[in-house]
């Protein structure tokens, strides 16, 4: 029993020694739990901070301006808009210029003088569900407020303000809606992250990298072959997430499968494009395995998949520009749930376009400098 203690203690102080003496490992263990912790607590926040809203408000009295002064007090809302026409809810909507709008009709003051009751429209950007949800829900809190205030300075006994909220792109709030589009670009970052860091970490380890370097293949050829695979797996993932989230799930699709795939094929290949600078950058399997890992975690967390990425400190904003998963979910959501067109997704093809471009000639140079 003793003998058995005494190799089991040898065993393991020799696994804890290699796991202290490898610099990746020590950066693992130390390094990266911080960081995670340090963005759990700044980003995966589903509080709301400088809400962006405009207001139409048609009636312009003392009243409807009592009400939205209630708003501006408000440290959680931040007025970017005044707007004259209906036509203009719209336009600030689409652009995510404004997260809500607040539409107050024309008679509003002189129903609630008279005792009676008005109603405020209050338009939400339904796209991400539990923004919109969470959004309304402060209006809400503001509103209930005036109307307590409002009822105790004229002795009256019911609410003088109702709310008639609604969503634009997603009418009942259904949190799929939001999120399984989402999932496109999230399930096919991790598949194809992991296949292609393992790439040619596998043939290194398994010591056939050398016979690859002896045939007349070319590096750049190595890598390309490398990458077609998890391209051609992360495309399949997509596609059956996809049909997952029409056929099954119901979700209508508006806009163009074109524009769809056409965003989703930049995606793969920024990522492949990190995957083979992982893949050239570590000796083992599981360097490469754990070094995906630590990437995915990140980029999931910042990518605003559950929390707004305006939400976030303005220093992960910055950093939050290198992340591809940022720009594949704001793709899919606006082509799917919108319909937008190639005009509104410039400002986010052209970013992974970027990135695409820098990690597939990093990984190529890297890859070069490891022969």
């Amino acid at each position: 029993m003793l003998d058995a203690l005494i190799r089991v203690y040898a065993l393991a102080r020799k696994e804890f020694l290699a796991i202290l003496k490898d610099p990746r490992s020590r950066f693992g263990l130390l390094v990266v739990p911080l960081i995670q912790c340090l963005l759990y607590g700044y980003a995966a926040s589903f509080d709301l901070d400088h809400i962006p809203y405009a207001v139409l408000d048609q009636d312009r009295s003392n009243a409807s301006r009592a009400l939205l002064a209630h708003l501006e007090g408000s440290r959680s809302f931040n007025r970017v808009g005044d707007l004259r026409r209906v036509a203009d809810i719209e336009r600030y909507i689409d652009d995510q210029r404004a997260l809500i709008v607040i539409h107050i009709a024309p008679d509003f003051s002189r129903r609630i003088d008279s005792g009676g009751s008005a109603t405020i429209q209050v338009i939400a950007d339904g796209r991400n569900s539990n923004t919109a949800a969470i959004a309304l829900g402060y209006v809400s809190a503001i509103v209930d407020a005036f109307n307590i205030d409002w009822a105790k300075r004229r002795s009256l006994v019911d609410a003088p303000i109702q709310i008639s909220p609604r969503a634009w792109y997603n009418p009942n709030l259904e949190t799929r809606w939001y999120m399984i589009p989402s999932l496109i670009g999230t399930l096919t970052l991790l598949q194809t992250l992991m296949l292609t860091a393992m790439s040619v970490a596998r043939e290194r380890e398994e010591g056939t990298l050398d016979q690859l370097l002896v045939t007349p293949i070319r590096p750049t050829e190595i890598m390309a072959g490398k990458a077609l695979p998890s391209i051609l797996v992360g495309a399949v993932q997509a596609s059956v997430i996809f049909a997952l989230a029409r056929f099954w799930f119901e979700i209508p699709f508006s806009g163009s499968l074109v524009m769809l795939y056409a965003g989703l094929a930049l995606f793969l290949l920024a990522a492949v494009g990190i995957g083979l600078v992982v893949s050239s950058a570590t000796a083992t399997l599981q360097q490469a395995m754990l070094s995906s890992f630590v990437l995915a975690m990140p980029f999931a967390l910042l990518s605003g998949l559950t929390t707004p990425v305006a939400n976030m400190p303005p220093v992960l904003q910055y950093i939050n520009a290198i992340n591809p998963l940022r720009y594949a979910i704001e793709i899919t959501r606006r082509v799917y749930l919108e319909g937008v067109g190639i005009d509104h997704l410039i400002p986010d093809l052209w970013p992974l376009a970027l990135i695409a471009s820098a990690a597939l000639v990093g990984a190529i140079s890297m890859f070069r400098k490891s022969l």
